[in-house]
């Protein structure tokens, strides 16, 4: 017998934590790494949210509470959703998870049977498709066309539809690319979804950046569509909004109080419940005034940087970058660097043990060469991602620390001798 079940091979990680060890390591060798790598923003939860979490820890409000989450927290969510789409959404629509990831896979293990299909986009957030072979269904990867500035055509969506398709994942904002979508989008792929989905088909729309948006664009949903409303699962969270990653709360909207039943009791077989005095600091941040001003000036940060960085880094030889449209990110297409260095040729002359991409030896070598911490393509979808040749920078860091990060790059792909020593040497394979 073997000690580990068969499934453990079948469900993938998130490389933004994968890489963490190798962060480590260059830092005990060399010296402090720029880290571009993670999805946090690197400002300070708002007072006024910490000062509701010390306030309930004072009242002693740190025991066991609904599984689905407070009824005070799920109605502040009920509230803004219906405010923001237009919807009629109730409180018992509404589960709250210990961050925006379970509701991701827990989809996947409440609709899908085996062979059933879960069209998801790529690039996109790892968990998505890390999933979906765990729970023996079947990923379709729609992929994000950098000429559309990563988003996609409706006819790309109806082309992947067939009679097995269960459950498709929507994600704008977009990470890794920020990605917005338009209205008109939006309403042509419902079109899509109600000629062709049959109306069990469940829409996951991933809208955790919905606040994080640029250019005096509107964050859009397609539960707002007329029709997709009883399709659609809206899915948030408090992680990026507020810069309160270690918070871990996330949220769902279903489009049945029976099905956010279902979801409540793998919360109860998991989780028992997320902390109450987060939960009710969670309200506030929904709820306050102050709010409003906190996330404008953090996104506003976030606008400057990107008009920065996206100027210097498509400065770069070998470098072009779409201009993202929200969250804070930016993807870059890093061919011409991968031309440049030879690294294409390379990569396919290396053992097969040390293939991964052009783009993640280039990861790896800016980091070990050139302490800078990005991710790679293949880090947010690996399904028909070969020989696409991307990174994801984070603009989540201090101005000075992304312009060091940017030459920091540009130097690693200038740098023709230090990849050759570092194909040679191979310290990111080597554990020791």
């Amino acid at each position: 017998m073997n000690l580990f079940a068969e499934r453990n091979s079948w469900i993938d990680t998130e490389n933004a934590f994968k890489i963490g060890p190798h962060i480590v390591r260059v830092e005990q060798q060399k010296k402090a790494v720029i880290k571009l790598n993670f999805g946090e923003p690197d400002f300070s939860v708002p007072k006024h949210i910490k000062d509701e979490i010390k306030r309930q820890l004072d009242l002693d409000n740190t025991h066991y509470c609904d599984p689905k989450g407070l009824l005070s927290l799920r109605t502040a969510i009920s509230n803004q959703v219906n405010e923001t789409r237009r919807l009629q959404t109730n409180p018992e629509q509404v589960v709250v998870f210990p961050g925006g990831k379970p509701s991701i896979g827990f989809a996947q293990q409440v609709y899908c049977n085996p062979g059933d299909e879960v069209i998801y986009p790529s690039p996109g957030f790892p968990i998505y498709e890390s999933f979906i072979r765990y729970v023996h269904a079947v990923p379709v990867p729609l992929h994000l066309n950098e000429s559309e500035n990563f988003t996609f055509s409706p006819d790309q969506l109806a082309n992947l539809i067939t009679p097995k398709t269960k459950l498709i994942y929507l994600n704008f904002p977009s990470n890794p690319t920020g990605g917005v979508a338009s209205q008109s989008l939006l309403e042509e792929t419902a079109r899509i979804i109600l000629e062709r989905c049959q109306p069990d088909v469940r829409i996951y729309s991933d809208e955790i950046y919905e606040k994080i948006i640029f250019d005096g664009q509107q964050h859009h949903s397609i539960s707002s569509i007329p029709e997709m409303t009883e399709r659609t699962i809206i899915a948030s969270g408090f992680s990026k909004t507020y810069a309160w990653t270690g918070g871990r709360i996330g949220y769902a909207v279903f489009p049945t109080v029976e099905e956010a039943e279902v979801f409540k009791r793998l919360n109860i077989n998991y989780f028992s419940c997320v902390p109450p005095y987060n939960q009710e600091a969670a309200r506030v941040a929904l709820e306050s005034p102050l709010s409003k001003q906190s996330v404008k000036e953090m996104v506003e940060t976030f606008e400057s940087r990107r008009n920065l960085i996206l100027q210097q880094i498509n400065e770069i030889p070998g470098i072009s970058c779409q201009k993202p449209g929200g969250a804070f990110y930016l993807f870059p297409n890093i061919s011409g660097i991968c031309e440049n260095l030879g690294l294409i040729k390379k990569h396919h002359s290396l053992p097969a043990e040390e293939q991964s991409s052009p783009a993640n030896i280039f990861q790896m070598f800016a980091l070990y060469e050139h302490q800078i911490a990005v991710l790679d393509r293949k880090s947010f979808g690996k399904i028909g991602a070969d020989g696409k040749h991307f990174l994801r920078l984070s603009i989540a860091a201090e101005q000075s620390v992304l312009e060091e990060g940017v030459l920091r790059i540009k130097n690693a792909g200038e740098d023709t001798n230090g990849l050759d020593r570092f194909l040679k040497e191979r310290p990111d394979l080597n554990s020791t």
